[in-house]
Formats: structure tokens, sequence, C-alpha cells
């Protein structure tokens, strides 16, 4: 499998790698990178939680179509719904601040920058302004012009993933089972919705049991203070309890001690893999960490990229250009 996977990474990276790199706008637009840190830099502070949402939309855009911003894409027709209106995508937050940040970029170079370049930079740079990694983002994408709800179904690892599910989808795209650890480790980040793991306590099995891999003190406490009834659609749960807004370990930890919130993150534990790369980030550093998350994050930037002549460089985020 190890080989697989090896194989799989090696074609995507040497196909984008000659065509995404460090510094494309340089010559084109030398001030893109830099308006869009100074907007992150002057409106993150506001809403520091966005971080997270930034993080995840550029997860959920990758995985569907590859980094294209599909996902921002919301001219749904009666023949066909777009990503935005996929169930993983309903919670995403911020597509207001990437038109922002868009909308700057084109006073600066009028359909220079793409979407796609721009979710990425902003994924980057806020978990950096909220005291995160850094990664390097090779720019150089181009916007995509199709966005399929079903394919968003299809493509995202659901938070009710099991091992196999989440190893699948992984491969799908080219991303081994360590980048499946490392990536998970975002949600040390953010929050969650009650219906993304409320089966863990009320109805695993459909027989009104509980999840035994779940520690049962911590779901009784999110039984009790949290996720009161089976169907709360309106509370919001810390995914790393009392680390939330620090990017950090604990989200590990907190898998050996059963506590992780979703059953995909329960399922890292389940296979020797996954666990051996667990433990072994435990026993490192925050800086290992930061250094190993970067090289995931680099990974997931470039996958299945629209570069050269094809696509287009979208006017508006959320529509295709006429």
């Amino acid at each position: 499998m190890r080989g697989y996977f090896g194989i799989v990474m090696f074609g995507i990276l040497a196909y984008c790698e000659g065509e995404l790199q460090v510094g494309f706008y340089a010559k084109s637009c030398p001030k893109a990178e830099q308006i869009v840190l100074d907007v992150v830099n002057q409106h993150i502070h506001n809403a520091p939680s966005l971080s997270a949402s930034f993080l995840r939309m550029h997860f959920h855009d990758c995985f569907v179509r590859g980094c294209d911003a599909s996902v921002l894409l919301n001219t749904s027709t009666s023949g066909n719904q777009t990503e935005r209106t996929a169930t993983p995508n309903l919670t995403l937050r911020g597509f207001d601040f990437i038109d922002r940040v868009k909308s700057q970029v084109e006073e600066a170079c009028p359909g220079v920058v793409s979407c796609a370049d721009i979710i990425a930079l902003v994924a980057r740079d806020a978990i950096v302004a909220t005291g995160g990694p850094s990664w390097k983002v090779p720019t150089g994408r181009r916007d995509g012009t199709v966005s399929i709800a079903q394919e968003a179904l299809n493509n995202i690892p659901p938070p009710t993933s099991n091992f196999t599910n989440l190893q699948t989808l992984f491969a799908n795209v080219g991303l081994n089972l360590k980048d499946l650890v490392l990536l998970s480790g975002a949600h040390t980040i953010g929050i969650a919705h009650c219906p993304s793991f409320s089966n863990r306590l009320y109805n695993f099995t459909g027989l009104g049991d509980q999840d035994p891999a779940l520690d049962t003190e911590y779901a009784a406490n999110l039984k009790s203070r949290k996720c009161t009834t089976p169907n709360d659609n309106t509370t919001i749960v810390e995914m790393d309890p009392g680390s939330r807004k620090t990017f950090d370990l604990t989200y590990y930890s907190n898998l050996l001690k059963r506590r992780g919130l979703f059953q995909s993150d329960s399922a890292l534990t389940t296979n020797s893999a996954t666990l051996s790369t667990i433990n072994h980030l435990l026993t490192s550093s925050l800086d290992n960490f930061y250094a190993q998350f970067a090289i995931s994050m680099e990974k997931l930037g470039q996958i299945n990229v629209i570069t050269g002549s094809a696509g287009q460089i979208r006017n508006h985020c959320g529509l295709v250009n006429t």
C-alpha cells in the first residue's frame, strides 16, 4: 500500500511542480500576495475562528475536482446544484471574506489572480495570523467552471467515516496515511455542529446506543452540556476541548484518550500505521508537527490543479465568466 501511495503522489507532484511556483505573480501582479496578507491581518483578529473555516474551505475545495475554487461557485440551476449546497459545505463560512480579498486584488490587477490561489493563500495566512504553522503556497492555479453537489458528497471525507473510507478518499487524491493523520490535526482548532457526531452519542448502530469507542465520561459531558438532544442543530462544540484556539498537539493526545469528537477522528487509532504516526508526533516537538503539517498542506494545495491556459481567471469568485 505504501508503494501505491508513493507512486500516485509522485505523479501528482511531478506534474504540479512544473506548473505552480512560489511567486507566480511576481511580474503580472507583484503586490497580489501582500494584498491578500494585508486583508487577512486587518480582519482575521475580529473573527479568529474563521482561520479554521478557511482551512476547511481549502480542504473541501481540493478534494473535489482539485484546488480549482469550484467550492465558491453559487450559481445553482434546476439541472444542477453546486458544491456549496452539498451537506458537507452547508456549514462553511467565509465566502464574503474571500470575495472581499478578490475585489481588492482585482482593483490592483484585473483578471490576473485566480480565486483558487486566493483560497490557498488566505488559508495559510489566516492560520499564521492566529498563531499556527506556515507553509509554502506555490501559485498559478486557475479556476474551474464546473461545480456539482453530488461530487462533494462523494469525495469529501464525512465525519462518520471509518478508517477504510478515509484511506480510500485520501488515496483517491494522492494523499497517504501520514497525510491523513497530519491533515486531521487541523481539528486542533475550530468548532463542530452536533449533527456531525450526535449518532455516536445516541444511535450509533441504529439501536439507540452509544459508540463504544468514545470515552464514556466525555460522551456523558457532551450529552449533558452540549448536544442534549439527538436533533440539536444549533449548538456548536469545540473540536479540541480547552485548546481550540491554539494550534497544538492536544488533538492527538485526546485521540489516545478516546476523546476524538468525530468517528473519523477515532478511526485514526484503529490502524497500526496511523496510530504509530500519532505516537511519534506526541513524542516529538511542536516544531516537528508544524514542519510535517506544512509538507502535507503543500501536497493538498497541489491536488489536480488547473494551470496554463486551461480553466479561467474568474472575475467574481461565485460566478463563471460568461
